[in-house]
């Protein structure tokens, strides 16, 4: 039995877990403002809102539902475009769409309120983070009849409004300027006695379907899942959280894209960490996706892989008797689609070196456009320097083999050689020698290798540019 809060319902069901979460929003509760667009998580006409709980409080992420599986919202409150109406006016959000002219046909603006709101109800102060917009928070939902600068306009007046939010009484405020319904106030208590009875109520058997948040899975097999016995890994707490320990950084597989962008350690570590992830999906997949799924969905082009790739990652695999092994990350991903995992295990966490003062990381990545796309070439780069000489060098590359590609050979040609343009040009020409690009629709097999030399040169001139001028380098 699944329970939940949807917008101010108690709701208890004893529907499959893997149904996915739109369908029963739009059929078994008809709530109809939620649309079914794409069923791939990229039109963001779907969109709700997730509200998790800790402690005493409950934070919300906007997620793309067509992708969800039903059991995942167990235990937590659940937000459509009817749970953020007001009794008799437009809320807050709505108004600036009205007031910007930033709806047409209606069909994706839904999407765009719950989105907006979401950006509301998140706890940052939006006068000091330049990172985070209400125009970032709606990365994910795609109109095609209005036109964006509209959209844009009222986002900009959801901001103004809420550069004087009081941060220590948030959800008080917000239902005062009319951003959400005052029933939001008892959302923690009627959560927390949820969970007080139901601290369980999903069929976990290592014999079902593993799904974390669903981000790959549903979009290739929903019909398939929502039949399926699914086993939820999504709130597994062994398989959570970032920690720091003895010069390493662990995380566990169900972290997500967005809680690395946010980890403040992490940010200190990668100086150029949110720019990096941007690149990474849209918000509400950032908010979904986790690094496992990334892994074994074994795309050679998957973006976490990459990045970890190059950090020389460690990969804690955990077995159904509860031992565990490790292993190489660089050694996970054997062939096309296939990995080092059997059907008794799970991937538990990953693990590498923080970075010290004289290690530098870089990642890059083009797209045929620059956000919510994948890549036809992602690279990334960490490389340690000492009197001018290349000490470690851990180079990674996607969209040039059958596999996301640790560069040995070219790393070891770097390591021990001065950092100079000359030794650059030649482990180019390494690097060439490794990948194997095809041509598809994200590029021809020219097209890539040109990139794949580009952008290894331009984790050299991003983080050396005192050192590399970009004229000293040779394509040829």
């Amino acid at each position: 039995m699944i329970q939940f809060i949807l917008n101010n319902h108690k709701i208890k069901t004893p529907l499959n877990a893997g149904v996915t979460l739109l369908d029963f929003i739009r059929e078994h509760q008809q709530l109809k403002g939620t649309k079914t667009g794409c069923r791939e998580g990229d039109c963001g006409a779907c969109t709700i809102l997730v509200g998790t709980p800790y402690g005493d409080e409950v934070s919300y992420e906007s997620i793309t539902s067509c992708i969800s599986p039903l059991g995942n919202a167990n235990g937590k409150h659940i937000v459509t475009i009817e749970g953020v109406n007001l009794p008799k006016e437009l809320n807050t959000v709505q108004q600036a769409m009205t007031n910007n002219y930033a709806t047409q046909c209606g069909f994706c603006t839904p999407g765009f309120v719950v989105s907006m709101t979401g950006f509301a109800l998140r706890s940052f102060d939006v006068t000091q983070d330049e990172n985070q917009t209400c125009n970032d928070a709606v990365s994910g939902n795609i109109c095609r009849c209005t036109g964006y600068k509209s959209i844009e306009k009222a986002g900009f007046e959801v901001e103004k409004r809420l550069q004087q939010k009081d941060k220590n009484h948030q959800i008080s405020w917000l239902i005062k300027e009319g951003f959400i319904p005052d029933y939001f106030k008892a959302i923690p208590q009627r959560l927390s006695a949820l969970q007080d009875v139901n601290s369980s109520v999903v069929e976990q058997s290592v014999k079902n379907i593993k799904v974390a948040s669903g981000t790959d899975l549903y979009v290739r097999h929903a019909d398939k899942m929502a039949e399926q016995n699914v086993h939820l890994l999504v709130d597994e707490t062994d398989l959570k959280g970032i920690f720091f320990s003895e010069g390493m950084c662990t995380l566990g597989v169900n972290t997500t894209v967005t809680e690395i962008i946010e980890n403040k350690k992490l940010q200190r570590f990668f100086p150029g960490l949110k720019r990096f992830l941007k690149l990474v999906s849209s918000e509400p997949i950032r908010n979904m996706g986790t690094l496992g799924g990334n892994f074994v969905n074994a795309s050679p082009i998957g973006d976490m892989s990459i990045f970890f790739l190059a950090l020389d990652a460690i990969l804690t695999i955990r077995r159904e008797d509860g031992t565990e092994r490790k292993i190489p990350f660089q050694s996970f991903h054997q062939n096309y689609k296939v990995y080092d995992l059997q059907k008794n295990e799970i991937l538990k966490n990953i693990s590498f070196e923080v970075l010290k003062a004289n290690d530098f990381f870089n990642f890059e990545k083009v797209s045929k456009r620059t956000h919510l796309d994948i890549a036809s070439v992602n690279t990334a780069a960490k490389i340690s320097i000492a009197d001018n000489i290349i000490t470690q060098a851990h180079f990674s590359i996607g969209g040039a083999a059958a596999i996301p590609k640790y560069l040995y050979s070219t790393n070891k040609f770097l390591t021990g050689k001065a950092m100079e343009a000359k030794t650059i040009t030649e482990a180019a020409k390494v690097m060439q020698s490794e990948i194997s690009p095809i041509s598809d629709v994200r590029g021809s097999s020219a097209y890539k290798r040109l990139l794949a030399t580009q952008l290894f040169f331009a984790h050299f001139i991003e983080l050396f540019p005192n050192q590399i001028e970009p004229d000293t380098l040779c394509t040829r």
